[in-house]
């Protein structure tokens, strides 16, 4: 099959041109016109319309630019699903980086126990590149995504572990809003690939096992609304990476719906902010994955915008 997702076509026996939406099999292309409807053809009945900028994947590769190591950025790796601006039917799947490392990546799809590679290229620091395209409405069909990432530089910088993921998408991840990512320039659904480590003191776990119940600390019963802004919760804040306001913040969130479910409160409130939408991705990530949850919304949009959400207890 020599067409791709996003390639522009022209039939030739018709006058008729527009996107390859769908690939049915070897021999059977599914386009889309300006109408938005799709038209199943022969590969063989089309043409490339040659000058025409391809949204085809492409791979890629550009030379390092030195980042000052006391603000180089370790982590922050994203896939970000977006839908595509001129054909509502079609999601595109981009690679975002917001670290400081160049990231060697390689997409390899699976299905029916077959295996498909669909990109490998390099994406630059602080940038993003398009690694997959498919049918929103064939979700049910999608293949298994089989990510491998390795981080590089030249840099003196202590290089991070290779992210080696499987990821089998469903309807449900994408229910959650969606939000801005600078990198693309679009609105799109993000889920994060590089989670933040659960790092445990086995001493301080030790200890909690022998302590007196006397002395075990009590959980305090939250308020109904908890501001997680930075400045609410350090003093210290201008002095703080993005990467270290992040983990306070879910801390902050953790701990205060650890402590509502301890209570048994029916609903809590979480004050994130619109900012780059990071945040509010994350918590919405944790709450809908949560056994003791059992919804979430934004929270009183005449008050808060788009910058809080509610969750529901069980």
């Amino acid at each position: 099959m020599k067409y791709k997702l996003g390639d522009f076509v022209r039939f030739v026996d018709e006058k008729m041109e527009g996107y390859v939406t769908t690939i049915i099999n070897d021999d059977m292309i599914g386009v889309t016109g300006e109408d938005d409807f799709e038209i199943p053809v022969l590969a063989s009945k089309v043409t490339t319309v040659h000058g025409h900028k391809s949204t085809a994947v492409e791979s890629q590769a550009f030379d390092e630019v030195k980042v000052n190591t006391t603000s180089f950025d370790t982590r922050g790796v994203y896939l970000a699903v977006a839908t595509d601006q001129r054909i509502a039917s079609v999601v595109h799947f981009y690679l975002v980086n917001e670290t400081s490392f160049q990231l060697l990546t390689a997409l390899t799809t699976e299905k029916l126990h077959k295996f498909k590679g669909e990109y490998a290229g390099i994406i630059a620091p602080k940038s993003a590149a398009k690694i997959f395209s498919a049918p929103l409405q064939d979700i049910q069909l999608w293949p298994v995504f089989n990510f491998h990432v390795v981080f590089y530089t030249t840099q003196n910088i202590a290089i991070s572990q290779p992210l080696i993921l499987k990821e089998a998408f469903k309807a449900k991840d994408f229910s959650g809003t969606k939000t801005v990512v600078p990198l693309i320039k679009q609105q799109a659904w993000l889920i994060r690939l590089d989670e933040p480590e659960l790092v445990i003191d086995a001493e301080k776990l030790k200890e909690s096992f022998f302590k007196p119940t006397e002395e075990k600390q009590e959980i305090e019963k939250p308020v109904h609304e908890i501001d997680l802004h930075i400045e609410k919760l350090r003093d210290d804040h201008q002095f703080l990476s993005s990467a270290e306001i992040l983990n306070i913040q879910l801390m902050a969130f953790r701990k205060a719906l650890d402590a509502a479910i301890v209570h048994k409160l029916p609903s809590i409130t979480f004050i994130h902010g619109v900012g780059n939408g990071t945040l509010k991705n994350e918590i919405h990530k944790i709450v809908g994955k949560h056994p003791q949850i059992q919804t979430f919304m934004d929270a009183r949009k005449e008050k808060f915008g788009y910058g809080a959400t509610k969750v529901l207890l069980k």
